[in-house]
């Protein structure tokens, strides 16, 4: 079996802000996330990792690069684009509550009921698009390491969309489950790369401090 950790980056300025960051836009992480990570670098100490995937997006790799520097014999981190966040287009740097102002079905939409979002109003990536560069990279991975854990530290909403397309949700309910948490885990596993099954989803209980709205996406 391969045991795949999917790991939302710690919290960052613009998610204090409530701000979309997306797949160009970027933000330093919170001094207080330095911490957490530490505290989910203890908890997945437990576990021995073959190989660690991240997103490239700063706020990604230093994620990884911080919790390597916690790992028992850490592997070698590899850095792909198709762990980025959703590009966003114009709503990426602007505040959900602008956004919901000049996009307001594309706002709803996103968040609530991905079968209606219109990509190309906004200039961005489709849920689809998100899955065509995912999936194939995923399965690749299930392939080369099927007796392994594999660690990969992405993005909040590509991750979210992308775990639950992988367990078969329809579009319509991809956010049924609400969003995954800065600093979280959710652990699937597969035997072929085809059917994934969920041990843990947004798994945070390692965490010292109470998590608030502008924590989860």
């Amino acid at each position: 079996m391969t045991k795949l950790f999917f790991v939302r980056h710690g919290k960052t300025e613009w998610n204090l802000e409530r701000r979309y960051q997306g797949a160009r836009g970027d933000s330093p992480l919170l001094d207080q996330s330095y911490q957490e990570i530490k505290e989910l670098s203890q908890y997945l100490q437990q576990f021995e990792f073959t190989k660690v995937y991240a997103s490239p997006i700063k706020r990604a790799r230093i994620t990884a690069q911080e919790i390597l520097k916690h790992l028992n014999n850490p592997p070698r981190l590899q850095l792909d684009d198709a762990f980025k966040e959703f590009n966003l287009g114009k709503m990426e740097g602007m505040k959900f509550s602008d956004v919901k102002r000049e996009f307001p079905h594309e706002y709803q939409a996103f968040r609530h009921d991905p079968s209606k979002y219109r990509a190309e109003v906004v200039g961005g990536e489709s849920f689809q698009d998100v899955f065509n560069r995912m999936t194939p990279k995923i399965q690749e991975i299930c392939r080369r390491y099927p007796e392994a854990n594999i660690l990969i530290v992405s993005h909040g909403a590509a991750l979210g969309a992308e775990i639950r397309h992988l367990l078969g949700y329809s579009l319509e309910h991809l956010r049924d489950k609400g969003g995954l948490s800065n600093t979280s885990t959710t652990i699937l596993e597969s035997h072929d790369g085809q059917s994934f099954t969920c041990l843990a989803w947004d798994k945070v209980d390692y965490l010292s401090r109470q998590l608030g709205k502008d924590d989860k996406v």
